[in-house]
């Protein structure tokens, strides 16, 4: 890595790395944030963040607090969010995200749970939906809320401070800075719960620094990047490797407005490396093939631009010469078609991350053909988080790439990932047992993901060892195989397998509205009632054709289409766009039960043992 770069050892503490950048980089601008009253962008030297810090500091020391109290914050990613973070750490404060689509329950439930006693809001409406739970909050003595309402009634114990009324002028009274420990809790990130409850992972200072400087010994960070940050501060891999990575490189972070306007962002920005999950990337690919929707030529150009782009990446990746015949069409479809597409997203985008979840190989194989550097990982917020990543060099779509240096892994019962790290989270915050369920005397955290390993030590992530299927004929299916599978067609947009103790596996699948309008007009089905007759003829036929090389016992035998896609905000996503599978089915019972009760069974050719429409 570059000298440039401050390392875990020089810094010791999260606040002491950000003083040290302080003194390298003064003038330099650290973030960029898009001001919606002026109506441009501003840029923020590092010089101004310490400032702002300080302002927060004074704020903070004003509230009675003590090291080691935990303090929240639920604002959109912006320069308040980092500023707040940093006072938090040079008091010694332990810092809790909270995600802002995520539901008012669940992090009132977060709140409750860590024993906040103090949380930063974006707007009173936030606290409005927090309010009900109130009584579930009894360590949380101060809400700070950034926007000033007009009138609000708060509970009479909580008192509310608007940012407008500190954060003006030169900070007074400066506390001193807390001279936290390497090993010392900074955070407790919560985890998704896709299963239950959240639970509150704690993550020390080295964890956080130490795992940041391995992630970027794979994709080194350079001093002029510019990283466009979507993925919500909560989330730890936008943490570690997008906040705390470019400050450890001097690297300047601009804050995306909102997903509506990430296309607008990519051209005013034109960032060099951003993160994601694999919803953003699928959606950048849906985008693309919406442009030549109708334009056969169009559509002609684009599959010969990734077809002739995938052939100069494989043989870049094996440093060989692509065959001439292919240079050539490169040449001319690059010109015409992947040129256009990468000056979409800002023309100079260097690098982008992908991580949460496995990368749908039509979205990986498109991206890459049409020139835009892709790499996967794979971590979780136990592990600080990032455990493996491919690297531009070494880049092999459909792996999570090899173990960062010092990470090892090993496979354990039922082919389980294990995972030793020093980046190893300090257990689960009030949860002693489940921690040692977790993570054994030896060091070693079960992931619950199921996995394997070639040769090399190159990790595959195959799915979810609690979310395995066990049909009642005894065969064993990984769901999250045959729902990426499936959602590699375009008009299929979400899915979940169903079949625990059943037969037969079925799925309710949601699909893409614009396709689903598309295809209807054609096909003449109503577009309002995708489960009628002949139109769910032609969903199945479809769904057999994308799920055709799995075994058979996996397939689905029916299928229930809706047309509304599920959101964090119903509760049946994660914040990292995860599907809730136990939130989802129940919310079907009655159609799942349907599908066993009267199934739509397809065709099967006896010799080849594949269905047939």
């Amino acid at each position: 890595m570059s000298d440039e770069i401050i390392a875990p050892a020089s810094a010791r503490s999260l606040y002491a790395l950000f003083r040290e950048r302080i003194r390298r980089s003064h003038g330099a601008t650290a973030y960029k944030e898009y001001d919606a009253i002026a109506g441009v962008w501003r840029d923020y030297t590092w010089a101004y963040i310490s400032e702002l810090v300080d302002c927060f500091r004074a704020a903070l020391a004003r509230e009675g607090l003590s090291a080691g109290d935990r303090v929240a914050v639920l604002l959109p990613n912006g320069v308040d969010w980092a500023c707040f973070d940093l006072a938090a750490h040079s008091l010694g404060l332990v810092l809790v995200g909270l995600y802002p689509h995520e539901t008012a329950a669940t992090n009132a439930y977060i709140l409750g749970h860590s024993d906040t006693r103090l949380v930063l809001l974006d707007t009173v409406a936030r606290w409005t939906a927090l309010a009900p739970f109130a009584s579930e909050l009894p360590s949380l003595q101060r809400v700070w809320v950034k926007a000033r309402p007009s009138e609000i009634n708060f509970p009479p114990r909580v008192d509310v401070t608007y940012l407008s009324e500190f954060i003006s002028g030169p900070a007074q009274k400066l506390p001193p800075e807390y001279a936290s420990e390497p090993d010392d809790v900074a955070t407790l990130i919560y985890t998704s719960g896709t299963t239950g409850r959240p639970k509150g992972v704690m993550l020390s200072h080295f964890a956080l620094l130490r795992n940041a400087q391995a992630a970027g010994s794979v994709v080194p960070p350079r001093p002029d990047d510019i990283f466009l940050s979507v993925l919500p501060l909560a989330h730890a891999f936008e943490r570690t490797v997008g906040y705390y990575l470019p400050m450890m490189a001097g690297c300047t972070v601009a804050y995306a407005r909102s997903p509506q306007e990430l296309s607008q962002d990519f051209l005013a920005i034109r960032p060099t490396v951003m993160l994601g999950v694999p919803l953003l990337f699928e959606r950048m690919a849906a985008a693309i093939e919406a442009k030549v929707v109708g334009n056969f030529i169009g559509r002609k150009l684009l599959h010969a631009a990734v077809a002739a782009g995938w052939s100069q990446f494989l043989a870049q990746q094996r440093s060989s010469k692509p065959a001439l015949v292919r240079s050539l069409l490169w040449r001319t479809v690059d010109r015409l078609v992947a040129r256009r597409v990468r000056a979409a997203f800002g023309g100079r985008l260097r690098v982008a991350i992908s991580g949460g979840a496995p990368l749908p190989r039509n979205v990986s194989r498109m991206l890459l053909g049409l020139g835009l550097p892709i790499v996967e990982g794979y971590g979780l917020t136990e592990a600080g988080p990032v455990v493996a990543a491919n690297s531009l060099a070494d880049n092999r779509p459909g792996s999570v790439g090899h173990p960062l240096l010092g990470v090892q892994v090993k496979l354990g019962a039922q082919g389980e990932l294990l995972v030793r790290t020093p980046a190893m989270m300090a257990g689960y915050w009030k949860d002693d047992l489940r921690t040692r369920e977790t993570l054994n005397p030896e060091g070693w955290l079960s992931t619950g993901d199921v996995a394997d390993l070639d040769q090399s030590g190159r990790l595959f992530i195959r799915g979810r060892l609690t979310e395995m299927i066990v049909l009642s004929i005894g065969e064993k299916i990984n769901p999250a195989v045959v729902e990426a599978e499936l959602c590699r067609d375009p008009l299929f947009r979400q899915a979940v397998l169903v079949g625990e103790g059943r037969p037969f596996t079925v799925a309710i699948v949601v699909l893409d509205a614009n396709a689903w309008q598309v295809l209807a007009a054609e096909q003449g089905f109503d577009p309002k009632n995708p489960n009628g007759a002949d139109s769910k003829i032609a969903l199945l036929a479809r769904i057999t054709a994308a799920v055709a090389e799995l075994p058979r016992h996996a397939l689905p035998r029916t299928c229930h289409f809706i047309l509304t896609p599920w959101t964090i905000e119903a509760g049946l996503l994660t914040p990292t766009m995860k599907v809730k599978r136990d939130a989802v089915i129940p919310l079907f019972a009655k159609e799942i039960d349907a599908l066993y009760v009267s199934p739509t069974l397809p065709k099967t050719d006896d010799q080849s043992g594949r269905r047939t429409a």
